[in-house]
């Protein structure tokens, strides 16, 4: 019988512990105690398994856990490391990716919440013989609850950490190791609601006393998506050891190969599915090893498993916060625009990246954003041109539909404002102003950004300008717009029916060769060959306007038959 798939599980125990199916990343323990530094950064994007590895630290030092949950797995191999690391170390463990708030209060109670919710688990503090009154004291501190509420004093949050880390290495008569998962979360939270400085002041105090002047750490591991600057969250920290995207070490451990792909595949018989696998979930690059995204994979195995003739979706935009994007194509110029559809082409452009942020330097240069999409996943690098230049592409199919989707929500938004062009151009297409509809038209495909690519099937060029004309239209909100309507003899693009009894029927083409006039005729030709007009008429409408549409990169033309 086949393992279950782990959908949306992030803990090593769970995975372990209930028969789910798991890609064995156990020698990220053992490549980490051989180049481990007291303080070690992993920046990677989000669903690349970060939560996972992390867990799986947790249940491989921490005295007391199950040593059966990695039977089997390669780390058992290490003897010598096992014998001397496994079991063998408290171990205090965070999350901050539910650190998040409105304004800073609310994310400074939950910032109080999740690491009160980590010390009550060492309960067994309170009874220590080890331990002092006063210490006993520090611990009620750390678990104080109200109302069921965890109350952590003000005085004691800032050095929680570190007094945690203290008052475990006396029990034990050990050093602790520390476990942070998601460090930038609250960070990237602040900035977006507006309390940065506040929610950087604390995590900078909270960090430094963890981190800077912690006698009782034996070493830490942090994750995050960005590397945020030295300066801005570790001020003074001289013994971080960061590991970003680019580094050769630690280059297989989060991700999955091509070979654990290809593994999965056959594990479940669908190695049918590799090139869509491929063509859609690879493409990011680790240290120069070609990496897929877990999430995307494993949610494509279960539909797969359901319906093996299954088309792959965007699964990785649902889950990830797309903010950055948002933010991106807000800023884009005509200059930005065009390297996106370059982009959006397969096509790479050349920009500096820079690693090390502030998120107050976001805004600073767009130069920062397109260095903040290459971290955080969007896009990915293909070689080095020159000094800290790559030549940057959209790693994936999955990526590169979130950018059209995404472009085409922020168009949307652009033209919304623009009320009286729009009233225009809706007005003109029952009156059967071809010219109005055509320059109007012509005017926002100069502003918005185009599919361009000729290895781009036709039909994606149409669905990206079906999306857009559907966007302008629905400003009339008392018209009944259908969008791939069964009409006639087959599905007309879009169709029409205004309260004065005018029924529209649009039918969109791409001209390949640039020859608008040609693809608008058989346009208009496709309207009558197939009867889109007939659902129209037998709906009482007593006008109808045929309308064929023919579009080449920004350019467009109307016929109205």
């Amino acid at each position: 019988m086949k393992k279950k798939l782990p959908v949306g599980i992030d803990g090593f125990e769970k995975i372990r512990t209930n028969d789910f199916y798991y890609v064995d990343k156990t020698m990220f323990i053992a490549e980490l105690l051989h180049n481990w530094g007291e303080v070690n950064l992993f920046t990677r994007p989000r669903r690349f398994g970060k939560s996972l590895n992390m867990s799986m630290l947790k249940c491989f030092f921490e005295i007391g856990s199950d040593k059966r949950l990695f039977d089997g797995l390669r780390i058992t191999r290490e003897k010598e490391l096992c014998e001397q690391y496994m079991g063998r170390f408290p171990v205090i463990s965070i999350t901050l990716k539910g650190i998040d708030g409105r304004n800073y209060q609310e994310a400074y109670t939950a910032l109080r919440r999740m690491i009160g919710r980590e010390a009550s688990r060492f309960s067994f503090l309170s009874e220590s013989p080890k331990l002092l009154p006063g210490e006993k004291e520090l611990y009620y501190g750390l678990t104080r609850v109200k109302d069921g509420v965890f109350t952590m004093p003000d005085e004691i949050l800032v050095d929680s950490i570190h007094t945690l880390s203290e008052l475990l290495s006396k029990h034990y008569e050990k050093k602790v190791i520390l476990l942070i998962d998601e460090y930038d979360v609250p960070l990237e939270k602040a900035f977006q609601h507006g309390y940065y400085e506040e929610m950087l002041s604390l995590i900078r105090s909270l960090f430094g006393n963890a981190l800077k002047t912690n006698a009782f750490l034996y070493f830490a591991v942090l994750t995050g998506c960005l590397r945020i600057s030295r300066e801005s969250v570790f001020t003074g920290l001289n013994n971080l050891n960061v590991m970003t995207i680019t580094d050769v070490y630690f280059n297989k451990a989060f991700g999955f190969t091509e070979s654990d792909v290809e593994k999965l595949l056959a594990d479940y018989g669908l190695a049918h599915a590799r090139e869509a696998m491929r063509d859609w979930y690879n493409g990011y690059e680790f240290g120069k090893m070609p990496i897929y995204c877990p999430w995307d994979v494993i949610k494509y195995t279960q539909a797969l498993l359901k319906d093996k003739h299954a088309e792959p979706e965007n699964y990785w935009a649902n889950t990830s916060g797309n903010a950055l994007v948002r933010r991106f194509i807000g800023k884009a110029d005509r200059q930005t625009r065009s390297e996106i559809e370059c982009l959006i082409a397969g096509e790479c452009i050349t920009k500096p990246l820079k690693q090390e942020l502030t998120y107050n330097e976001l805004d600073s240069s767009i130069d920062n954003l397109w260095s903040v999409l290459f971290t955080t996943g969007y896009l990915t690098r293909k070689e080095e041109v020159h000094g800290k230049s790559w030549n940057l592409a959209i790693p994936n199919q999955e990526i590169r539909e979130l950018f059209i989707r995404q472009i085409q929500e922020w168009f949307k938004e652009e033209i919304r404002t623009d009320t009286q062009k729009l009233e225009n151009f809706c007005e003109a297409f029952p009156a059967g102003d071809a010219h109005s509809i055509e320059s109007l038209l012509n005017e926002y495909l100069w502003k918005s950004i185009s599919i361009r690519d000729t290895a781009v099937k036709k039909n994606m060029k149409e669905n990206f300008y079906h999306g857009i004309l559907l966007g302008l239209l629905q400003y009339e909100s008392n018209w009944e717009i259908e969008s791939n309507a069964e009409a006639g003899e087959g599905y007309s693009d879009i169709s029409i029916k205004t309260q004065n009894r005018v029924g529209i029927v649009i039918e969109i083409k791409y001209a390949e060769d640039g020859n608008l006039q040609a693809y608008c005729a058989a346009a208009l030709a496709q309207i009558d060959e197939k009867q889109y007009d007939e659902a129209l008429r037998r709906d009482g409408m007593k006008k109808i306007m045929k309308c064929g549409i023919a579009f080449y990169k920004k350019d467009c033309k109307v016929m109205i038959g």
